[in-house]
């Protein structure tokens, strides 16, 4: 059984931008998005990937997750089964210490969200926090991507 342990933060300035080492494109749609479970398909470069995700521990941390390959045919015909909603974004990749960030660049209707995300080997394990770390905004619903396919950040009031 796979395992996330991640922490997300929006992005307060984009200083990151010159400390990438690796972009890339993504575009991810949902299979399911309901609140106990989602099921993903994400095409980056020349590899898709189905990926399940169970719900998130009370602090938002921690969940149970599941990412296998699948062929890029296959994944952009399921992709054409997530309708509306489907997400786009780029992905930077930063090294701090000995940890990745990887902040996302949404575009299409939530261009102008910017946010940043460690994966942590347990609950309580610290990291050297880049200047561009904002608000923490691990375990708020509103900025998970799946909600974000369904309510963008543009129509939000």
């Amino acid at each position: 059984m796979g395992l996330e342990i991640e922490r997300k933060f929006l992005v307060s300035n984009l200083d990151f931008l010159e400390l990438s080492f690796e972009k890339k494109f993504i575009q991810q749609g949902y299979l399911s998005s309901d609140k106990n479970r989602t099921i993903r398909i994400r095409i980056s470069q020349n590899t898709a990937y189905l990926t399940i995700k169970g719900k998130s521990d009370v602090s938002g941390i921690k969940r149970h997750e599941w990412e296998y390959e699948i062929p890029l045919d296959e994944a952009r015909e399921l992709m054409d089964l997530c309708g509306e909603g489907v997400i786009t974004k780029y992905r930077y990749f930063h090294k701090i210490g000995s940890h990745i960030v990887e902040i996302d660049e949404f575009l299409g209707e939530n261009e102008g969200l910017y946010l940043a995300e460690i994966e942590l080997k347990n609950e309580q394990e610290s990291f050297e926090k880049p200047s561009y770390l904002g608000k923490e905004v691990t375990g708020n619903l509103r900025y998970y991507n799946s909600n974000l396919s369904k309510y963008p950040y543009k129509k939000w009031a």
